[in-house]
């Protein structure tokens, strides 16, 4: 009786191996994310992708260590963080920061038979990167753009201050995208003289802050506050920005901010928070993980840009911008116009002619910069304070 029963079984399995419609096979992901996983800004964003992967794709699990850097585990190198989670299974490694371009490298070397992705980095457009390891990121220009334009439509001193992280490729093009859609604001919907706009960005040294190491960014963005800065802009991990800011408010001052990394960073946060240019991980990291489990994947060089029909949304935006609480209903309607003429097109910022700090030409007059341009940018844009390079 147990034969024939058994029989029907082993055909249909039969059946199914043929036919490609075998019972799919679990599939890891191994996240390393720079910060901790609740840091309410860019690794918390991260995390929050990779369970999105897990609720949208069957089978799929998320492990990952969090504050991996030198402060928070000295020592501990990317190729020992990648041994440990392919040995916990991973099937992709996706380290999260832009210092870990070196250690990922090494790891994917090691691991040739494994698929990594560097989050930010760029050595599959370089031609550093192993065969097996991809490049991915937002568009976080456009959103600092937004960002930047509403810091000009609500400043009432022409003062906006940025709290900066480390400097280096990335960070001088965020904060050159969020000075030029502050001068927009300022100059084309303002009607304002760009000499009377000051944009400083003062930077701490990392990507969030580490006592005795970084500038203290509490201190930083009050010591903007005490200048006479009333907008500051976040570029770190974390939120101190806005609680600097909402501390300052509750002891009457005129004062705003926006955040950085995270949707939900102007949560409670009351009418200091102007709104915040934020990524989405969960779209990009599950179109990977699907390609990567079904042999699909081809490690390149990604920067995805939003989806302009929607930049909010969820299931296929990439990077987003979420008006806050203190965002004025004009404001929110020139950003409206604002965003569309980017989507569309219409408004590049990106346009020459445009000069670095130092005056040496970036842009021609009437160049349009492609992105390598825009992703290898020397130095910060000529109208902006602040230093160009850490020396």
């Amino acid at each position: 009786m147990k034969r024939t029963t058994m029989l029907p079984v082993l055909v249909l399995s039969a059946f199914l191996l043929m036919s490609g419609l075998a019972f799919a096979k679990d599939f890891t992901i191994g996240l390393i994310l720079v910060g901790p996983y609740n840091d309410k800004g860019y690794s918390q964003a991260q995390y929050e992708g990779g369970k999105y992967v897990e609720a949208h794709m069957d089978g799929a699990k998320l492990i990952y260590l969090d504050k991996v850097n030198p402060a928070d585990r000295p020592g501990l190198t990317i190729p020992q963080v990648a041994d440990d989670l392919i040995e916990k299974g991973a099937d992709l490694i996706i380290a999260g920061s832009d210092d870990m371009k070196d250690g990922i490298l090494e790891a994917a070397a090691m691991h040739p038979d494994k698929t990594f992705v560097h989050v930010s980095g760029d050595s599959a457009w370089s031609g550093k990167a192993p065969a097996n390891l991809g490049n991915l990121f937002g568009k976080m220009i456009y959103a600092k753009m937004m960002g930047g334009f509403t810091a000009a439509m609500t400043t009432q001193t022409g003062k906006i201050g940025v709290v900066g992280p480390l400097i280096n490729e990335e960070t001088r093009r965020l904060m050159s995208a969020a000075y030029l859609g502050a001068r927009y604001a300022w100059t084309e919907v303002r009607g304002k003289d760009i000499k009377d706009l000051t944009f400083n960005v003062k930077w701490i040294g990392f990507w969030f802050n580490i006592p005795g190491v970084t500038a203290d960014p509490t201190q930083v963005a009050g010591s903007l506050y005490d200048a006479g800065y009333d907008v500051l802009i976040s570029g770190i991990d974390t939120p101190e920005v806005v609680t600097v800011a909402k501390q300052r408010a509750d002891a009457g001052k005129r004062v705003w901010a926006l955040p950085y990394d995270y949707e939900k960073a102007c949560e409670g946060q009351g009418g200091i928070c102007l709104g915040v240019p934020y990524f989405n991980w969960g779209p990009g990291f599950l179109k990977l993980a699907k390609s990567v489990a079904d042999g699909s994947y081809k490690p390149g060089f990604e920067w995805d840009a939003p989806y302009w029909a929607d930049i909010n949304d969820h299931d296929k935006s990439p990077v987003g911008f979420m008006p806050g609480p203190g965002m004025s209903a004009e404001t929110k309607a020139e950003l409206a116009r604002f965003t569309a003429g980017l989507g569309s097109g219409e408004l590049n910022l990106f346009t020459g002619p445009l000069n670095y700090q130092d005056g040496t030409p970036f842009l021609k007059a009437g160049e349009k910069a492609a992105d390598k341009r825009i992703w290898y940018m020397e130095q910060l844009l000529e109208g902006m304070e602040g230093q160009s390079s850490p020396e």
